[in-house]
C-alpha cells in the first residue's frame, strides 16, 4: 500500500460530510482541537447544506469530496460523521489527482465505503478513526489522541485484554489491516469496492444490528470469498445489538465464531475501535504487528511489535 504524507503544523485540514447532515455547533469542539494541534481548518462549501437526512444533495456532497481531494492545499480530508450516503458518491468520484497526490481520508462507520474502495482499487492507505461528531466538548480522549498520532506520523501502540471466546492460536504475527464496519463491508460485496482480505487482517465492527443479520452478513462474506487467505479476524465494538421477540440464541461473538472458526485463523475480540468510546485509530492498508502474552494483546502500527 502507498503511504500518505504525514501532517505538519500549518497544514490545512478540510471537514466534509459524505453522509448525514451536521451543524456548525456540532463541529466547534473538533475545530478548536484541530487548531490546537497547529492545523488550519476549512469546511466544505456545502457542509452545512441539508437535504432531508443528508448533508446536502448527492451533487453537493460529491462536489465537496471532489474539491477536497483535488485541492493541493488540503492535506487531510475528515468526514464529519457517518450515517448513510457515501455509497451514493463512490462511483462518481474522480480519484485521478488523489492517486498522484494522496492525502489522509479520515472516518469510520459509513466511511468504510471509502476505506474499502481506496484500499482495494488504488492501493492507498486510509485512516479509520473517530470523527468530529464524536469529539469531546472539552479536552481530548483516547480516540482523539490516537487520531493525532496517526495524522502526524507517530507510532500507534495499543494494549488490551482479548475478550473471552477469542481464538488466540498465535504468539506473534503481522499483516496489513483492512475492513471497517461489517454492514458496509457486506453491502459492497459483488461490487468493485469489495475488499479482499487475502494475506491481510480483516477488521470488523458494528452497531445497532439484529443478531440474525450479523449471521446473514457473515454467511454472505464467506460465500463471496471475502475471508479467503485472511490472516486473522479482528473484532472491535459490536455495540447495542438487537434481538427478536423469539431470541436468536447466540451473541454476536458466538455468531462470528460459528461462521469463522473453521477458517483456523486467529479471531481476536476486544479491538479498541468502532462505535465505542475508545475508538482508536487504525491505518487501513498499513502493516499491523500483533504480539500475544497469554490473553494480553499488544498491537503496533508504524513499527514492529
Amino acid at each position: 500500500m502507498q503511504e500518505v504524507p504525514i501532517l505538519q503544523k500549518g497544514d490545512q485540514l478540510r471537514i466534509i460530510s459524505t453522509a448525514r447532515k451536521i451543524t456548525i455547533d456540532e463541529l466547534q469542539a473538533a475545530k478548536e482541537l484541530f487548531e490546537s494541534w497547529g492545523l488550519v481548518v476549512s469546511f466544505g462549501k456545502h457542509l452545512f447544506s441539508e437535504d432531508h437526512q443528508f448533508a446536502g444533495t448527492k451533487e453537493e456532497r460529491l462536489a465537496d469530496i471532489q474539491s477536497a481531494i483535488d485541492d493541493p492545499s488540503v492535506k487531510a480530508v475528515v468526514c464529519a460523521r457517518g450515517g448513510y450516503g457515501t455509497v451514493q458518491l463512490i462511483d462518481e468520484i474522480d480519484f485521478s489527482r488523489f492517486v498522484k497526490h494522496p492525502k489522509w481520508l479520515v472516518g469510520y462507520s459509513d466511511v468504510t465505503v471509502l476505506h474499502n474502495h481506496i484500499n482495494q482499487n488504488l492501493g492507498i492507505e486510509t485512516l479509520h478513526a473517530t470523527m468530529p461528531i464524536n469529539f469531546p466538548k472539552n479536552g481530548e480522549n483516547d480516540a482523539t489522541k490516537s487520531l493525532k498520532k496517526a495524522l502526524f506520523g507517530e507510532q500507534l501502540h495499543y494494549e488490551f485484554e482479548a475478550e473471552p471466546k477469542s481464538i488466540l492460536n498465535f504468539e506473534k504475527m503481522q499483516a496489513p489491516i483492512v475492513g471497517g464496519n461489517l454492514s458496509i463491508i457486506y453491502s459492497l460485496t459483488g461490487t468493485n469496492s469489495q475488499i479482499s482480505s487475502n494475506g491481510k487482517f480483516l477488521f470488523m465492527e458494528d452497531l445497532d444490528e439484529y443478531l440474525y443479520h450479523i449471521d446473514r452478513m457473515l454467511m454472505n462474506l464467506k460465500r463471496a470469498g471475502v475471508f479467503e487467505g485472511c490472516k486473522g479476524i479482528l473484532v472491535g465494538g459490536m455495540s447495542d445489538m438487537n434481538d427478536n421477540t423469539i431470541p436468536y440464541g447466540k451473541t454476536a461473538q458466538e455468531i462470528i465464531l460459528k461462521n469463522c472458526s473453521d477458517l483456523n485463523i486467529p479471531i481476536i475480540f476486544g479491538i479498541p475501535a468502532g462505535h465505542i468510546e475508545k475508538n482508536c485509530a487504525l491505518i487501513m492498508g498499513r502493516n499491523l504487528c500483533i504480539h500475544r502474552e497469554e490473553k494480553k494483546i499488544k498491537m503496533t502500527i508504524n513499527g514492529s511489535a
